[in-house]
């Protein structure tokens, strides 16, 4: 896998495990989450980030293009320059600041010559009374680190390795100031403003649709229930048996992934004895739906004809070898009774 291609990985685990997940109040988040990655060979380390209102990513940024690019329908025609200028401007900001509390971590690591990360997650939430939430972390090498407290305006660290960087960043009296206004006047209002480009997506459902497929291999049948192409991310998807809901330890692999279009799709596997695909039942639940749809697996006309067609095979081969057997039965009994004729002929 390649550098890139790594650190786009790493961005993913991160949207799939920062942000609240499948609320079901009224509430709205926005976040960004920022990756440095060290590479000493090339100097300056690598940046990129990327901003979200709720689950939607709307922007992001990279050290290469140096600007905030649009990356969601609703926002990128209803906006203008000016707001992207200042993103822009925004994120080159946020862009020096991770880079230099990544040099500090760095010292701090004695590390500063072998490549290393830094992951930040930082925004807030605003819940349906209008009250607010504002979060902001860092990760460093995969592992939790420091956790900014804005009512008491210090650090929490999360292991014994971060502890120099929390006395350093604790008497950094002004810039945790900003940060308590960032993450609870400044968010809060940047909210509101995509909220209101957002309006008539975001606040609107998609639901999924719905289908069951099949594969067979070794005698096993793998059900899949695939939910595509629905807004929002929250879905529940579980499998039925004879209408009944199995345990959670029986029902199978799930997950749910991002479109790329602000839509997403969900897959829940489940693997069941050949020939009782019928006695299970896919039901999936979706803000979108006005009731719990579900979905079994339908055999298409050229899957039943060919269901059909081996059946007919196996009948036929069944018969002709049962009157070869049948033929062999008789010719032997002929055969014995000719033999006994022979016998008492001789015996007369």
């Amino acid at each position: 896998m390649g550098a890139w291609a790594g650190r786009t990985l790493l961005l993913l685990l991160l949207v799939r495990t920062a942000a609240p997940q499948g609320r079901q109040t009224r509430s709205h988040t926005l976040h960004y989450l920022f990756v440095c990655a060290s590479e000493p060979e090339r100097g300056l380390p690598f940046f990129e980030a990327l901003g979200y209102v709720d689950d939607q990513l709307f922007v992001s940024y990279n050290h290469e293009s140096r600007r905030a690019e649009p990356r969601a329908q609703w926002i990128g025609g209803r906006t203008s320059s000016r707001l992207w200028l200042q993103l822009s401007q925004s994120l080159k900001g946020w862009e020096h600041m991770f880079i230099v509390d990544f040099w500090t971590i760095m010292d701090n690591h004695n590390h500063s010559k072998e490549s290393h990360t830094l992951q930040v997650i930082l925004g807030c939430e605003v819940q349906e009374d209008n009250s607010t939430r504002g979060f902001w972390k860092y990760g460093y090498d995969g592992q939790d680190h420091l956790d900014f407290r804005p009512e008491t305006l210090d650090w929490r660290a999360a292991d014994p390795a971060a502890h120099a960087t929390k006395l350093e960043w604790e008497g950094h009296k002004i810039r945790n100031k900003q940060n308590k206004a960032y993450l609870e006047r400044d968010c809060p209002e940047q909210l509101q403003r995509f909220l209101e480009l957002g309006r008539g997506f975001l606040d609107q459902p998609v639901p999924p649709l719905v289908k069951v497929t099949h594969h067979v291999a070794a005698m096993v049948t793998t059900l899949r229930c695939q939910a595509l192409s629905f807004y929002p991310q929250n879905i529940t998807m579980r499998w039925l048996k004879d209408k009944q809901p199995l345990d959670a330890k029986e029902g199978g692999q799930k997950d749910v992934l991002p479109n790329g279009d602000g839509t997403y799709q969900g897959w829940a596997a489940l693997a069941v004895p050949l020939g009782e695909e019928q006695r299970y039942t896919c039901l999936v639940e979706h803000p979108g739906l006005n009731q719990p749809l579900t979905a079994n697996w339908e055999p298409s006309p050229s899957s039943a004809l060919v269901i059909g067609v081996s059946s007919g095979i196996t009948v036929c081969v069944i018969i002709f070898f049962t009157g070869i057997l049948f033929r062999t039965f008789r010719k032997r009994q002929a055969s014995s009774g000719a033999i006994r004729d022979y016998v008492l002929a001789r015996c007369e």
